[in-house]
């Protein structure tokens, strides 16, 4: 008996071979996807068994961190307060300081001009005068360095100084006082 095979039946037969391949293929492919779904499955389970207790360890290690960041506030607000207490001390003592050495400064610059005016004008009430202005001076001078040492504004200006001997001046119609048209003075030629 012959085999006659149709071209149906050969399709037929190409079909089912495709099929089974396709299925054995697939069959194989899920049982390797099986085992790496049991690799993972494996490797999440080692990795919280061992991770958990790392995770423990370091919460509990920032809580110990910041309890001792804490106490380190707790000494920082203190060392604050400390400086503070001694900035307040040394305000005191300096301003206590201040005024008598700044007196003193003034007494002297008085009485050194002073005496030096009495001696160049031998009179007493201008000696005295220039005194007086002598040692308001070197005060406001010595108020001044104090501010610009501690870093403040600057203090207002200074008493002038007293006016002890004038030059005489030109008068208006004599020919030095009056500029040229330019408005500067020129060198006589030598």
């Amino acid at each position: 008996m012959p085999l006659a095979f149709t071209s149906s039946d050969v399709a037929y037969i190409a079909l089912t071979v495709f099929l089974v391949a396709s299925g054995l293929g697939i069959g194989y492919a899920f049982l390797r996807l099986g085992g790496t779904f049991q690799r993972l499955s494996s490797l999440i389970g080692g990795t919280e068994r061992d991770l958990l207790p790392v995770i423990t360890k370091v919460g509990g290690s920032v809580d110990r961190v910041n309890h001792q960041l804490d106490k380190l506030d707790e000494a920082t607000d203190s060392a604050v307060d400390a400086v503070e207490a001694v900035d307040q001390a040394v305000r005191a003592v300096s301003f206590a300081v201040k005024t008598p050495v700044k007196k003193s400064a003034g007494a002297a610059a008085g009485v050194s001009h002073g005496f030096a005016a009495l001696r160049a004008r031998r009179g007493w009430g201008a000696a005295k005068k220039t005194a007086k202005e002598a040692a308001a001076r070197r005060e406001a001078d010595l108020e001044e360095e104090l501010r610009s040492a501690r870093g403040t504004h600057p203090a207002p200006p200074p008493v002038s100084p007293p006016v002890t001997a004038t030059a005489p001046r030109p008068s208006p119609e004599s020919p030095s006082a009056i500029p040229p048209e330019g408005g500067i003075f020129e060198r006589p030629p030598i």
